[in-house]
């Protein structure tokens, strides 16, 4: 059996009252439809703060700036020949540029605001979950 541990990094991205999600896309066929933070791996040598803007803007078409640490959330997803645990640290942010936009080609395909005391009506990642938890 492999075992792979994988770390992310995903923004809380917030306005009164909302929290901005994506939803997967189909072409990520096991969790097409879910929504989940915006964030995703960091690469070989990124500092995790840098990933988490990276990968915001090129999910949602926002710059955000890092506001510190909301939390760690740490979850094992066993496999029939493989296992992976994945680290994702959770940031707070600020929005100082860009504009909404959906990615094109990507692990999601829409950015939605959602209302907090409505997120428990959809279809969410663990991530979600915990990301709440943190609020």
């Amino acid at each position: 059996m492999t075992e792979t541990t994988r770390i992310g990094a995903y923004g809380l991205v917030l306005r009164p009252g909302q929290i901005l999600l994506c939803r997967i896309a189909p072409r990520v066929e096991k969790w097409a439809g879910w929504w989940t933070l915006p964030g995703g791996g960091v690469d070989f040598g990124e500092e995790p703060s840098a990933a988490m803007v990276r990968e915001v803007e090129e999910e949602t078409g926002l710059i955000v700036r890092p506001s510190g640490v909301a939390g760690l959330d740490s979850i094992v997803v066993p496999g029939g020949d493989s296992s992976t645990h994945s680290l994702r640290i959770l940031y707070n942010t600020e929005i100082v540029g860009g504009e909404l936009a959906n990615e094109v080609d990507g692990s999601t395909d829409l950015c939605a605001w959602h209302d907090i005391e409505e997120v428990g009506g959809l279809r969410v990642v663990s991530l979600v979950r915990a990301a709440l938890a943190l609020l």
